[in-house]
């Protein structure tokens, strides 16, 4: 039997993620045999509906070559659970948070069997009265949904799942809630809450009284009675403010939601999975899957005949996990037998666009998407309604949108979604869903210090044939993740190969709305912003996102969520003029001199611009003055204490050298992409500029009269830096958080976070 044609990376990915393994966390199966323990778990259930033992061999048979091929794969909890004791198959739930301490405690331990079991969970604390609102038993006052969120936060936190993926979460609050504002405002300091991702349900009404600027009333869910009014517009910009600083809340659109929920007579769509590509009922869950489209063009064409024939095998797989599923829950197991929702997605969109030499900015691929998609929907809806005449309807479908619309039954009351890949891309080898490439190459380190890289498949196939490829120009593509402005690139290949920060928000947009277009339920994706950009550009693609019929979005800013976000008062305090050590050293320092020459350079690091001042006198560099952009916090006393430390040692006759070599590379958990490269911490960034400035003053001397002639450059003590946080900063590449799990930097893409070094992901 044929071996998957899996990468190294994606090797790692699965020794460490997907395996068997024994007590000691060895693995104790191959890739081969993990296609072949799902292959036959989830061809088993054709015998519940009369097939024999030769037909469920040549559903076996067709399972396993698409995996093996690497033409489809199903979501994690699939690859990691099939066959085995825990067996629990599905990726997404939403659970029900009712306004009573039972419900939302009942939530809570829900939640936590569900996050054992390798998903995760979406929830709508809309239904919750708001904060010190009357609590008629005991006469008390309610906390309010935040409150509450905050609970559900730390018992996640304190259940890891199984050792291979940790709990997400999704946190929904209706617009129209009394606690709107504090919900929008929940997350803004980094690391609350740090385990869901939080989304403001915006209604039509109140998008009809933001184009007017007009107020809407804010309803108490306790009674349903109005409150008090707020302006829209006020509201809307507030979410704007807060997404540009850290990506959060993102907007879903509660009324587009509902209006494509097959089954309006069970419940009202309230809230979504975690990344918001799957609206689903209370206690509904769903398995996803994903088709690889990097392998459907031949010669230069779309393969319609093989697109529609692994389309048609990868719905009857969905549709069988259904049986094969040990549900978590009795009450899931009811939902998600009566309605047989599944979720039929594509990764390696970037990948065909390159194959076919369609650049992801134009309105040719915007075009290509709609019926890319437009046709694995038509297919599999036939294969649904095809299995449905064998095997019978979804058991609501006499009461759902599909009979009331004298449609014939149908299998599933959805088929498709557009879920985050993350793991299974990687597995694959192929590009994240339906978003650009985040870079086309990454560096991997390996054992004694040696480098390797990770580069896209098409992309060193192209570099190959066109006579381009060398190990230099893979080292700059990943420092710098683009291709634009390369003049080793010829710009053919170059207007063809676009990375997330080359396109437009625009365009993410358009493609976001042209998959959605074609798909039952949600689509998954991050809108990329530059850092430079302004909450105007923010506000703009909301609004373009409900213009397009979007069912939510979800943006981020590149180096936004690692920022301090509050705006702080400016820092009045300013240091000593003179630095003198408490205790003597083996050289005594000489005093600091009345004035100083110098520069101020301006570093992008995890926690926000550091401007570095280095100033000399006639004897040479003799001191350094550290500030944060935004100041305050224990980044900004860290790195204020270092420079002090590092001026005491100037003027001690410390080599420049030897103090560059001291806290040069030292690594934070928040490294960032700086305009020269990776800078890893605060104290790196002090360290480059000590470096460079030192290459750029050798060999000159000082000229202290010169002083008075350029008062601009005086500095008799470090200058007040102005607070930034609302300043646009140089857009450079990828200054994005650490990976928790090997120190790489996690990209923003498909609503989520994943690691292209190790496979990590917050959502799965």
């Amino acid at each position: 039997m044929k071996e998957p044609a899996v990468t190294k990376n994606a090797l790692a990915v699965l020794n460490k993620r997907y395996l068997k393994k024994d007590k000691e966390g060895n693995p104790i199966e191959k890739p081969i045999d993990m296609f072949m323990r799902v292959a036959r778990t989830v061809a088993e259930p054709d015998k519940l509906y009369g097939a024999d033992d030769g037909r469920v061999e040549r559903t076996y048979k067709q399972f396993l070559d698409v995996m093996l091929d690497l033409d489809f794969l199903p979501n994690s909890p699939t690859l990691m659970n099939a066959g085995r004791e825990l067996g629990q198959l599905s990726a997404c739930f939403v659970l029900p948070v009712d306004d009573s301490i039972e419900s939302i405690f009942d939530a809570i331990k829900y939640t936590a069997i569900i996050h054992k079991s390798g998903g995760g969970t979406g929830f709508s604390f809309s239904r919750l009265r708001p904060n010190l609102d009357k609590v008629g038993s005991t006469g008390g006052v309610s906390s309010g949904p935040v409150s509450f969120m905050k609970v559900f936060d730390a018992s996640t936190e304190a259940i890891k799942q199984g050792g291979t993926r940790r709990g997400a979460n999704m946190g929904i609050l209706r617009v129209d809630h009394p606690d709107i504002l504090e919900f929008i405002k929940c997350k803004s300091v980094d690391g609350e809450i740090s385990n869901f991702n939080i989304s403001v349900g915006l209604t039509a009404e109140f998008m009809r009284a933001v184009e007017h600027d007009q107020e809407y009333p804010l309803i108490n869910p306790r009674d349903g009675k109005e409150v008090s009014r707020i302006r829209a517009k006020e509201v809307f910009d507030l979410i704007v403010d807060m997404a540009w600083k850290n990506g959060e809340p993102g907007i879903v659109f509660l009324d587009r939601l509902n209006a494509d929920n097959p089954t309006p007579s069970i419940g009202e769509i309230e809230s979504t999975n975690p990344c918001g590509e799957q609206p689903l009922l209370p206690y509904e869950a769903c398995n996803l899957g994903s088709i690889n489209l990097a392998h459907f063009v031949k010669d230069g064409e779309v393969d319609w005949t093989r697109l529609e024939k692994v389309t048609k095998i990868a719905t009857h797989f969905l549709d069988n996990v259904i049986d094969a599923n040990k549900y978590p829950l009795p009450q899931i197991t009811e939902m998600c037998q009566a309605n047989r929702k599944i979720g039929l997605g594509v990764m390696g969109w970037a990948d065909m666009l390159f194959l076919l030499r369609v650049p992801y900015n134009s309105e040719e691929a915007v075009s290509l998407a709609e019926k890319v998609m437009g046709f694995i929907l038509e297919k599999a809806r036939e294969k649904s309604k095809e299995i449905a005449e064998l095997r019978g309807p979804f058991p609501n479908y006499k009461i759902s949108t599909f009979a009331n619309a004298g449609e014939p039954p149908i299998r599933n009351a959805t088929i498709t979604t557009i879920a985050p890949t993350g793991t299974i891309s990687m597995v694959a080898n192929a590009s994240s869903g339906v978003e650009p490439v985040f870079s086309l190459a990454y560096i991997r380190n390996i054992m004694g210090g040696k480098k390797f890289f990770e580069v896209n498949s098409v992309f060193e196939e192209e570099m190959k044939k066109t006579g381009f490829y060398s190990d230099e120009l893979l080292e700059k593509v990943a420092s710098e993740g683009t291709l634009h402005g390369n003049p080793d690139i010829p710009n053919d290949v170059a207007d063809v190969y676009k990375c997330a920060h080359d396109i437009d928000p625009v365009w993410h947009i358009k493609m976001q709305a042209a998959f959605q277009k074609y798909v039952d339920n949600a689509v998954s994706k991050t809108i990329n912003f530059p850092n430079s950009a302004t909450k105007d550009d923010v506000r703009g693609a909301y609004e373009l996102a409900y213009k397009l019929g979007c069912k939510g979005i979800t943006i981020y800013r590149d180096g936004s969520r690692n920022e301090q976000v509050l705006q702080l008062t400016k820092k009045e305090e300013q240091p000593t003029s003179e630095e003198k050590p408490t205790k003597k050293l083996p050289v005594e320092p000489r005093h600091r001199p009345t004035e100083t020459i110098g520069s101020t350079y301006r570093i992008r690091t995890g926690c926000g611009n550091l401007f570095v001042t280095i100033n000399s006198d006639a004897e040479g560099v003799c001191e350094v003055f550290a500030t944060m952009g935004k100041s305050g916090g224990c980044s900004a006393a860290q790195s204020d204490g270092i420079a002090r430390l590092i001026s005491l040692a100037l003027r001690a006759g410390v080599d420049t050298k030897a103090i560059v070599s001291q806290i040069r590379g030292l690594r934070c958990p928040a490294p960032a992409w700086g305009e020269h490269g990776s800078v890893l911490s605060c104290p790196d960034a002090i360290a480059q500029a000590l470096e460079g400035h030192i290459r750029k003053v050798a060999g000159k001397s000082i000229d202290l009269d010169a002083i008075h002639e350029e008062p601009q450059k005086k500095s008799h003590d470090p200058v007040n830096v102005v607070d930034e946080s609302d300043a646009p900063t140089d857009n450079v590449f990828g200054h994005n958080p650490q990976c928790p799990d090997c120190g790489s930097m996690l990209e923003f893409a498909e609503g989520c976070v994943i690691c292209r070094s190790c496979g990590y992901s917050k959502c799965g």
